[in-house]
């Protein structure tokens, strides 16, 4: 309660007699109260889906109203897999220097799926992710190339075979995002096509975390080229060429096909398909060239 009414600029018996009020318009105990601490109950679980959907239903109706008006202001909510937060700030800053009357906010989240299930609970306007989801009707554009490589220590034996095969891997263990993830969806693609069955030492959901092991000797990893440029930068992870690598992807802006975009939404959409390119080109210059190369995919 002291959080919410933090978030609503409100005093807590301000919200908890919304609250009171709310379950007597209901008919229905919406929270299970023990003690000091709250937790929904069920009938709150099922209002709070559709509390959500008609939030969304408002959002849309004030975008159509903008559109009509042709005004480029309020909020832009983006949302992001966790792989994403190391280009789009920089993006969005970009953006904002043009388009000053649209606030910005950005929904971080560890993988696709969970990005997935926020564009169905209607609480961003788009996302940016590698592989557009099939569980959804939605809208994905294409804007900018998305190298995924095998990185190692600066120590590690296999930066001496120079281009070393996928069957030369199996002798070292790997260091994984978690089932669900983009990259790790790409990564067990490349190997299935190769027949050749990893040695997965770790699962983690955090590319920093990943990224620590490996600088620490304790695997290899499969990682976006995007999440690695400063420690490739200090010669702390070198890129680890193995034969049919970089693994190329896209990055998609994404939006449910039903969804009514704002002038402000549309403004931006439009700005990542023109400028993502050029911008994430310009960002990992010193680390492209080997990315550029054709695989054998």
């Amino acid at each position: 309660m002291t959080q919410a009414a933090a978030n609503l600029h409100l005093t807590p018996p301000a919200v908890s007699m919304q609250i009171k009020e709310l379950e007597s318009q209901v008919g229905l105990r919406l929270f299970d109260r023990h003690g000091r601490e709250l937790s929904l109950s069920t009938a709150g679980e099922y209002f709070l889906v559709h509390a959500r959907r008609l939030l969304a239903q408002l959002t849309e109706a004030d975008n159509a109203m903008a559109r009509l008006k042709r005004l480029e202001h309020g909020t832009l909510t983006i949302g992001l897999v966790s792989t994403a937060k190391y280009f789009v700030p920089r993006l969005l800053a970009r953006f904002h220097a043009e388009h000053a009357g649209v606030e910005v906010k950005l929904k971080v989240v560890g993988n696709r799926e969970q990005l997935v299930a926020l564009m169905e609970a209607g609480e961003v306007d788009m996302s940016i992710m590698g592989r557009p989801p099939k569980e959804v009707s939605s809208r994905a554009e294409g804007f900018a190339a998305h190298p995924l490589v095998f990185v190692c220590p600066p120590s590690h034996p296999l930066l001496a075979s120079g281009r070393p095969a996928v069957a030369e891997l199996e002798h070292y263990p790997f260091i994984v995002r978690e089932p669900g993830s983009g990259t790790r969806s790409a990564m067990e693609i490349f190997f299935a096509e190769r027949h050749f069955a990893p040695r997965i030492a770790m699962e983690m959901s955090s590319n920093e975390t990943i990224k620590q092991a490996v600088m620490a000797g304790m695997g290899l990893s499969f990682l976006s080229l995007h999440t690695i440029g400063l420690e490739l930068r200090s010669g702390l992870l070198h890129v680890l060429e193995v034969e049919g690598s970089p693994v190329m992807r896209m990055w998609h802006v994404v939006r449910l096909q039903s969804k009514v975009l704002s002038p402000a939404a549309e403004a931006f959409r439009y700005f990542v398909i023109e400028h993502g390119e050029a911008h994430l080109r310009e960002q990992n210059a010193p680390f492209l060239l080997a990315a550029d190369q054709p695989s054998d995919r």
